[in-house]
C-alpha cells in the first residue's frame, strides 16, 4: 500500500494548469509553423502568424494563450494499492482553484446553471476516475474552454436534406450567430426505417 499526500496532488494540478494555459505544446508549435509555410494565402499566413505570436508571448510572459481558460477537466488514473491522506476531491479542487486565482485566469464557472453564481475560483472541476493496477497515480489535466458567449443549435434533418441541407444548416447558423464565437452544430441525418 503506497500512501500519497493530498497536498501534492493539490501542488501538480496547479502547476500542470498554469502549464497547460500558457505554454502550447511543441508538436503543435511546430505544425501551426509548417502550417504557416505550407498556406498559399498571404491572410491565411498573417492570421496563423499572429496565432504563433500569441501562443510565443504567452509562453515568455506567462499569461494565458487563449482569455477563456473554461471549466477544468481531470483524469486520474488510480492505482488499487494507493491511499491517499485526504478527500482527493477538494485537493484537486483546491489545485484549480490556486491555478485560477494565482494564475489571474478568467475564474468563468457557476455553481448551478440557472442562478448563474460564479464561484470566483473555477471550481468544481469535473474530475474522471479509473482504477488500474499498481501503486502510481496519473494526473492529466484539461482546461476545456467554455465559451460563455456561444450559442448552440441541434437540428434534425431528414435524408431528403441532404449534403446541400447540411451546408445549408451550418452557413444559416453562423450568419445567425453574428460576432459571437462560432457555434457547435450537432447535425444529426434520419436514415429511415
Amino acid at each position: 500500500m503506497r500512501i500519497i499526500k493530498v497536498s501534492e496532488i493539490t501542488k501538480k494540478v496547479e502547476s500542470m494548469l498554469l502549464d497547460a494555459c500558457e505554454n502550447i505544446p511543441q508538436n503543435v508549435l511546430e505544425r501551426l509553423m509548417a502550417a504557416k509555410n505550407n498556406e498559399k494565402s498571404p491572410l491565411g499566413q498573417d492570421v496563423i502568424d499572429r496565432i504563433i505570436k500569441n501562443d510565443l508571448l504567452a509562453r515568455e510572459k506567462h499569461l494565458p494563450i487563449c482569455q477563456d481558460t473554461g471549466v477544468v477537466v481531470c483524469f486520474l488514473e488510480v492505482g488499487y494499492d494507493v491511499h491517499f491522506d485526504g478527500d482527493i476531491y477538494e485537493a484537486i479542487n483546491e489545485g484549480v482553484a490556486n491555478a485560477y486565482v494565482n494564475g489571474y485566469l478568467r475564474k468563468s464557472v457557476v455553481k448551478h446553471p440557472l442562478d448563474r453564481v460564479n464561484t470566483k475560483n473555477n471550481t468544481p472541476a469535473i474530475v474522471h476516475v479509473k482504477l488500474v493496477p499498481g501503486d502510481k497515480v496519473k494526473i492529466d489535466v484539461a482546461p476545456k474552454g467554455g465559451g460563455s458567449e456561444n450559442m448552440s443549435l441541434v437540428k434534425m434533418l431528414i435524408p431528403a436534406d441532404g449534403v446541400e441541407g447540411v451546408k445549408k444548416l451550418v452557413l444559416d447558423t453562423v450568419f445567425n450567430g453574428g460576432g459571437k464565437p462560432c457555434p457547435p452544430i450537432i447535425v444529426g441525418i434520419g436514415l429511415g426505417g
